[in-house]
């Protein structure tokens, strides 16, 4: 079993061709990025009928499933960047690839919910932003 580089775990902008095949490009900056994969619990539990005073074993289910990419780094302007802004300024879905290490990638229509550019006196403008689906993604393993 082999260790997994974490700057490998990457977000993917779709550029939106149609017709034809959509070319996709890493989101450049990035220095540290998660993936969020997590489902709420829905309580099943029901207490014995037939024996009140037993004890109770609590039992759930999964319920919704949430697919959340988050990612930070310095704001590096390009054609690229500029095309993915406009998306943000818009509140507009596309379509983007999670590329998980080791995993798989989940690929289907994303907006971001979050984004922040930040910056100090000397430093170099950075910036953040939360992915989140906008519809069904699909999962291809590795």
């Amino acid at each position: 079993m082999s260790q997994q580089l974490g700057r490998l775990l990457l977000i993917q902008i779709g550029d939106g061709a149609d017709p034809g095949p959509e070319t996709f490009n890493n989101l450049c900056g990035l220095k540290t990025r998660s993936f969020n994969l997590s489902a709420s619990e829905i309580d099943t539990t029901i207490p014995s009928c037939t024996n009140p005073g037993d004890e109770v074993q609590k039992t759930s289910r999964p319920g919704m499933v949430n697919r959340t990419f988050t990612g930070s780094g310095a704001f590096v302007s390009s054609v690229a960047m500029t095309a993915f802004m406009d998306k943000v300024i818009n509140a507009t879905v596309f379509n983007a690839k999670v590329i998980v290490p080791g995993l798989g990638t989940f690929t289907g229509p994303f907006f971001v919910t979050d984004f922040e550019a930040s910056g100090d006196m000397e430093n170099n403008m950075e910036f953040s932003a939360t992915f989140v689906p906008g519809d069904s993604l699909t999962f291809v393993a590795a």
